[in-house]
């Protein structure tokens, strides 16, 4: 499925995102990009969150494709947007349990972009949005979600897994399985064949 002599290298360690590939039958190696994202969080303007999720891709991707220009380097991030913030990863399991309180029987938008880049050059970038409506949970439930979830709660920026037991927490998502999951995955197919990593 992948023509010869086309690498594709993901730009992050994010377990969704290699997932996705593999489980799309997509090639390929990891590298962490380590990119100073709180600098480029501060740069950025907090309202342009899906803006944000698209310019932490592109950061990543070049930050690899420096170190292995030869290769085509795959960028992407996400972010949450809610009550007209931006929303970072919970620290605690307490502050991941009053995040989800105050996003209880409300709406929140995930934005991911992905951005890929070869010769130190970024050639493609986009993203994808999804609405993200949570039911009105009870206490008895979130606490037993939380206790199920653990550390887990702490590696997502909105403190659930839709692919796990977080799906429990919503009533209704508009918007790209895959998007929510942490990539725009059709338009990144789409490119990897342009680009010729994938046949067409």
């Amino acid at each position: 499925m992948s023509p010869a002599g086309e690498r594709l290298v993901l730009a992050s360690k994010s377990a969704a995102r290699r997932g996705m590939l593999e489980s799309a039958g997509v090639p390929f190696s990891a590298q962490v990009a380590d990119v100073d994202e709180p600098a480029i969080k501060a740069a950025h303007d907090p309202a342009d969150a899906a803006g944000l999720a698209e310019e932490l891709a592109r950061v990543k991707a070049l930050a690899v494709s420096r170190r292995d220009p030869e290769a085509w380097v795959l960028g992407a991030d996400q972010t949450l947007a809610f009550d007209g913030g931006l929303v970072s990863k919970a620290g605690s399991a307490a502050e991941a349990r009053a995040r989800l309180i105050s996003m209880r029987g409300r709406t929140h938008h995930l934005h991911s972009g992905a951005a890929l880049a070869r010769n130190g050059q970024v050639v493609w970038s986009g993203v994808d949005s999804a609405a993200m409506r949570m039911r009105d949970f009870s206490d008895a439930f979130l606490d037993a979600y939380l206790a199920a979830e653990g550390e887990a709660v702490l590696a997502c920026v909105g403190s659930y897994r839709l692919e796990g037991p977080g799906a429990q927490l919503f009533e209704a998502v508009d918007g790209d399985y895959f998007t929510v999951l942490g990539m725009p995955l059709w338009p990144v197919l789409t490119e990897l064949r342009r680009a010729g990593v994938l046949s067409t």
